[in-house]
């Protein structure tokens, strides 16, 4: 099959070039604070003057607003088996899963800033729902498709593709009544990975079991990134046909360039090799949705990493907004 790349940034699917910023500023899906500044940290430095400096019109979404995060975080009964704070990811969720596909309604491109990564859970079943037919590439040091069973940690910021597939319903905490609602789950073959590099053996089995496509660091170094990116592409969009969300953990990308983010792991991508999927995906004219998650600028020694992280999330963002080299 031939890939549908033009050497241009399009989007088929929203033309008119409407973005809805979702902030999710949120870490109850893992135990270390601050990656809920992550959000306020890209507007900060910039985030919205990139949207009109690259032509797109924005309205944004706070989902969140109001709902004290820290009284919930830090309530010692939010616990189901061996599953942490389920109340409150499960809630939080929920909202940002209507955030979003209220933007996919309005056929606006949904940008959601995170926050940790368990609300992917809530941004690929809001896609899912709104384009059945589209594809998921999850960029992440990590396969986040532990299962409430299988999770070591109880962290639910390593189980949102196993929530959005609806893998082990009859295992989850019962808070998660609204999400078992759901009809459309993400299927196996709607979703592919790059940039896998930590991947606990629970998941590899799923993985396998399931037939999930999914590009390790190994395939990387092996067929190099555009080879990968073509056949991720080839595999959930139908070679470029169709819509393809972007769910980007920025631990995806080597910690030489993002230091404050929750769970890096050495081997990663170059930053160059981050932004040019992101700019491949982008000149197919399928990009529909994209989350940036794992920001943490608490995490950093220096002011230096913190920035380093924060420029990275930028980047990410201005290669799915259109920005070139040239």
């Amino acid at each position: 099959m031939t890939v549908e790349i033009n050497e241009e940034p399009h989007y088929k699917f929203i033309p008119s070039k409407q973005a809805t910023i979702i902030k999710a500023p949120f870490s109850g899906g893992q135990g270390k604070g601050g990656v809920e500044f992550g959000p306020e940290k890209l507007i900060e430095h910039g985030l919205l003057e990139e949207f009109e400096e690259l032509g797109w019109k924005y309205s944004i979404a706070d989902p969140l607003a109001g709902t004290d995060l820290i009284a919930q975080k830090n309530d010692p009964t939010d616990v189901y088996k061996n599953c942490k704070r389920p109340k409150m990811v499960s809630e939080c969720c929920e909202k940002i899963y209507h955030a979003v596909s209220e933007a996919h309604a309005k056929k606006t491109l949904p940008v959601t800033i995170g926050g940790d990564h368990s609300i992917g859970m809530s941004t690929i079943l809001a896609f899912a729902n709104s384009h059945p037919d589209g594809g998921i590439i999850w960029v992440d040091a990590h396969a986040d498709i532990n299962t409430a069973s299988t999770t070591d940690s109880g962290n639910l910021h390593g189980c949102p593709v196993a929530f959005a597939m609806g893998l082990d319903e009859d295992n989850w905490p019962p808070h998660f009544a609204w999400l078992k609602e759901i009809t459309k789950k993400v299927k196996p073959s709607q979703i592919t990975y790059i940039g896998l590099r930590d991947v606990d053996k629970p998941e590899k089995k799923i993985l396998k079991d399931l037939g999930i496509k999914a590009f390790s660091m190994y395939h990387v170094d092996k067929y190099g990134i555009a080879e990968v990116v073509r056949q991720a592409i080839e595999h959930v969009a139908d070679g470029g046909k169709k819509p393809i969300h972007v769910s980007y953990d920025v631990d995806g990308i080597d910690p030489m360039y993002v230091v404050a983010t929750g769970t890096p792991v050495r081997g990663g991508l170059t930053l160059r090799e981050g932004l040019f999927l992101v700019e491949e995906i982008v000149n197919t004219g399928c990009l529909t949705g994209l989350d940036i998650v794992e920001v943490n600028p608490s995490l950093a020694s220096t002011d230096t990493h913190v920035m380093d992280t924060v420029n990275t999330g930028l980047s990410i963002a201005r290669c799915a907004l259109g920005d070139t080299l040239l």
